[in-house]
Order: C-alpha cells, then sequence, then structure tokens
C-alpha cells in the first residue's frame, strides 16, 4: 500500500457514533500521538522552523504513519483550510495516469503546478509530499532520494495499553487482564488492528475475555495449541491427525495460524538442539508449501507426521 498525502476528498464528518473507533480515537495532534517521539519531535522541529522537507513514512500496518502526517496537515492548517489545502490519495484505489490527469492535475493546477517525477524539486515552494508505505524497498530510488525517509516500527505493549485503557473507559467496555494481554500479544504492534479487535469482540460478545478475543478473531487458544502438541507427540498418527483435524473444523481455524502458535510453544518443549531444528526446518517448510496454495489436510498430515518423526528420534537415542 502506497498512499501520498499532498486535502482530503471526504465528505462531510460522520456522527461520532457512527464511526469505527479507528476513526473516532485517531489522534487529532501531534501531542496525542504516542509513540516514535523522536520522530516526532524532528517533524515538530521541521515545522516551527518552517523548513518542512519531502517525507517518507515506512513500516507496518498500524504504527502512526498516516496519523502523524494528518496531525502536521492539521498543525499546519486550521480545520476551514485543511480540506483545500491537502489532498489525500490511497494507491490501492486510486493509481495510474488517469489519477494523475485528474485528482492531482486538479488540485496542482491550484497551486501552479503539473505532476512528475521532477514536481517534487521544482515546486518544494509550495508543495509537500509525504509517501506512507509499508515496505521501503518498494519505493522507487527516484522517489527516496527526494524524501527524508522515517521507520515506523510496531508498537510496544507499553505504548499500545494506555490508549487501549482510554478507549475501554470512553466506551465503557466490560474486559479483563487476560482479555487486553489477548489483544495486545494477537495485534503484535498494530494499534489499528487492537482497537478493531476490542470493539468486534466487545460488540459480538459484550465481555472480553481471552476466549471471546481469541474466538472473535478466529484464532486458536493456547489451549488448543497445547492439545495439539500433545496429540502429535503422544497419540498413534491416525488419532492425531483426526483429532486436530476435527478441532479445525469445529472452531473454524486456519493451519497457519496453528503453526504460528505451535512454533512458538516449541521452544518450551525440552527437544535437543540438533532436534528441534530439524523440527523448525519441517515446519518452515509447511509453511511455505501453504503459502503456495497447497491442501491443508495433505499439509496437516506432514505436520503430525514431523512431530512424530522427531519424537521417535528422541526416543531411539534415549535408549
Amino acid at each position: 500500500q502506497l498512499t501520498g498525502l499532498m486535502a482530503s476528498t471526504s465528505k462531510a464528518p460522520v456522527p461520532n457514533r457512527n464511526l469505527p473507533w479507528v476513526e473516532k480515537y485517531r489522534p487529532q495532534t501531534l501531542d496525542d500521538l504516542i509513540s516514535h517521539k523522536d520522530i516526532l519531535s524532528t517533524i515538530q522541529r521541521f515545522i516551527s522552523e518552517d523548513k518542512l522537507p519531502h517525507l517518507l513514512f515506512y513500516g507496518p500496518p498500524g504504527t502512526g504513519k498516516t496519523s502523524t502526517i494528518l496531525a502536521c496537515a492539521r498543525q499546519l492548517y486550521k480545520d476551514r483550510e485543511f480540506n483545500s489545502m491537502v489532498l489525500e490519495l490511497n494507491a490501492s484505489d486510486d493509481r495510474g495516469i488517469d489519477v494523475v490527469r485528474g485528482p492531482i492535475l486538479s488540485f496542482a493546477i491550484i497551486f501552479f503546478f503539473c505532476f512528475s517525477l521532477s514536481v517534487i524539486e521544482k515546486f518544494t515552494e509550495n508543495t509537500r509530499f509525504c509517501l506512507i508505505c509499508n515496505y521501503l524497498s518498494k519505493i522507487i530510488p527516484a522517489l527516496q532520494s527526494r524524501c527524508t525517509r522515517f521507520r515506523f516500527g510496531p508498537l510496544s505493549p507499553d505504548q499500545m495499553i494506555p490508549r487501549l485503557e482510554h478507549v475501554i473507559q470512553q466506551e465503557s467496555i466490560d474486559i479483563d487482564p487476560d482479555g487486553m494481554k489477548a489483544i495486545v500479544t494477537l495485534s503484535s504492534g498494530d494499534m489499528r488492528r487492537s482497537i478493531n479487535i476490542l470493539q468486534s469482540t466487545s460488540m459480538a460478545y459484550g465481555k472480553v475475555t481471552e476466549d471471546t478475543v481469541y474466538t472473535c478473531t478466529g484464532h486458536p487458544l493456547r489451549s488448543d495449541i497445547a492439545n495439539i502438541l500433545d496429540w502429535c507427540l503422544n497419540k498413534d498418527f491416525t488419532t492425531a491427525y483426526n483429532q486436530i483435524l476435527q478441532l479445525k473444523t469445529l472452531k473454524g481455524l486456519a493451519l497457519h495460524d496453528i503453526l504460528t502458535e505451535v512454533h512458538l510453544l516449541i521452544h518450551r518443549v525440552d527437544f535437543p538442539a540438533a532436534t528441534r531444528m530439524v523440527l523448525l526446518v519441517k515446519l518452515a517448510d509447511i509453511e511455505h508449501r501453504l503459502a503456495s496454495g497447497t491442501n491443508e489436510k495433505i499439509q496437516l498430515s506432514s505436520m503430525v507426521a514431523a512431530f512424530q518423526a522427531v519424537r521417535d528420534l528422541v526416543v531411539s537415542e534415549a535408549s
């Protein structure tokens, strides 16, 4: 995804009660942002000294890239000016030469320029660009060289929890500590995802607990993963395969999610180092084949077989 911020094309504001929580609680000013203080202080200095360059923000989703540049724009332009002075385009929807000749050119003419790669250098007197993407490697060097780059890393739990607690308080959500921990764990540093999980779970179940969070997101519970590992290591192949398949079907679990959680649990099992490495390589191969679109049942069989082969190797070495 690549987003260019140069004017909002949004319609009139929707009442807060109808907004998704990620928009309802989006930070409005630079002071509201909860992370990347070094980046924020640098940008604040650019603004205060009237030396704002073209910007390139990159990093994983939900880490504050869009919120940061929107907060900058609001600081530069008051509400009345914002819609006419800022153009926001999402490359997921707005791409190709027609967009350059349409919305961008229409916006550009107002400020006396036409859009091309050289516009970033030619019209720095009256225009600033901010490009937002997940992967820096997807941006051509010609654009990178014209921008000041900032990487937005995943948020830490200590940064996410206070913001989640603010939303919980404002929405009067019934949540227990395990539910909060589950949300933070599953969101993996993505603030947007954490708020979406919180909203969907509270709406679906009323009370936010570890079980309701995992069920709402379709993610396997820790107890499910423990059972899967137990079956793989202590049951015969047919029994283990059938029980895991039944669990997958009953709860609608994806094998990829099971593999991810099993991988974390493997490091807690007392395997010899060499044996653990063999098992991890086998699981990595299974994940790669899943990503290539292979049959899940066949790969489930391969996963069970990998565990049982390692189990038999450990038993034979012990004897």
